[in-house]
């Protein structure tokens, strides 16, 4: 099979595409053929220095997948061969994404939502998981509620907007200009553009902020927000502001969740949650791919295509 993988720590030129023997699945695990794949900034920072991932005897990067099941290993009861899947296998371990077929536990998967094609289904694993992991697992996020989301219009964005207003939320969005439309359209009740406007001076009484940025935005989150509100820090551990007495804080890592994906697809179905996606290009063009999505640019998410 084709698989992208690294040959060493570096820029996106070090993304080879190889041959490898296809896997095969084990106990508790299916086989699924790789329709289409997600990039995730997980996946170019990575691939740069190796991060907190750990990997196997060839790295390979990327998590989010759409594809079909090939074959189900001993004891898989909640998928057979032929059905639709979508996921996030493994991850933070190696799972090699970028590939025409990957192995993972079954219950990495949930069954793709109907009415999305493989390409948007790809986008949603990582980043939608996220937003959903962070405003309803950390955060017990409640209706009524008001929600600051930083870079709002990016891969983790616009589905922490999409997903908090609905489960009832007040949603504040920061974005560029350029932006503002398309981020007001996922359901945002304000929008602030970041360039112009410091959003610490214009957003109070916040309730949640879901920051995807880092540096000075975690300590000038803080002031927005309420007496024992939440600051939910998604870059890395060292970007959670050390002096934040009254406030909830802490650092966020996406986990594998079958149950979260199966809430992820409801809300798709009910037409509460669309992936938007803002570049497609084949499996080949991997490096590519990272090349646009470091430039930081990106509305939504950058999808590589398999088969």
């Amino acid at each position: 099979m084709r698989a992208i993988v690294v040959s060493q720590w570096g820029g996106p030129e070090v993304l080879t595409e190889t041959e490898q023997d296809r896997p095969e699945p084990a106990v508790g695990e299916v086989l699924v053929r790789v329709h289409a794949a997600g990039v995730n900034p997980v996946d170019w920072k990575t691939r740069a220095t190796g991060g907190l991932i750990s990997w196997g005897p060839v790295p390979a990067v990327g998590w989010d997948v759409s594809g079909t099941v090939e074959a189900v290993g001993p004891g898989v009861t909640v998928f057979q061969p032929g059905d639709e899947v979508f996921g996030m296998p493994r991850f933070p371990h190696q799972a090699g994404a970028y590939a025409e077929y990957v192995t993972a536990p079954a219950r990495h998967f949930a069954r793709k939502p109907a009415s999305i094609d493989h390409v948007r289904a790809a986008a949603l694993p990582l980043a939608s998981l996220t937003a959903w992991q962070a405003l309803t697992d950390t955060a017990d996020l409640r209706a009524g509620q008001r929600v600051l989301v930083h870079a709002a219009a990016g891969g983790v964005g616009h589905f922490a907007v999409q997903i908090a207003k609905a489960l009832g939320a007040y949603v504040i969005g920061t974005a560029s200009a350029p932006k503002h439309e398309f981020v007001r359209s996922l359901g945002a009740d304000e929008v602030i553009d970041y360039r112009t406007t410091a959003f610490e001076d214009a957003v109070a009484d916040v309730d949640v902020v879901i920051d995807a940025i880092g540096g000075d935005y975690g300590p000038r989150s803080l002031k927005v927000l309420r007496p024992g509100g939440h600051l939910i820090t998604l870059t890395s551990p060292d970007q959670v502001p050390a002096d934040a007495e009254g406030f909830r804080t802490g650092w966020t890592l996406v986990e594998p969740d079958y149950a979260g994906l199966r809430a992820v697809a409801a809300l798709v179905e009910e037409g509460k949650l669309r992936p938007a996606v803002d570049t497609v290009l084949p499996l080949a063009e991997a490096a590519k791919a990272h090349e646009i999505g470091e430039q930081g640019r990106t509305t939504g998410k950058i999808v590589l295509t398999v088969v």
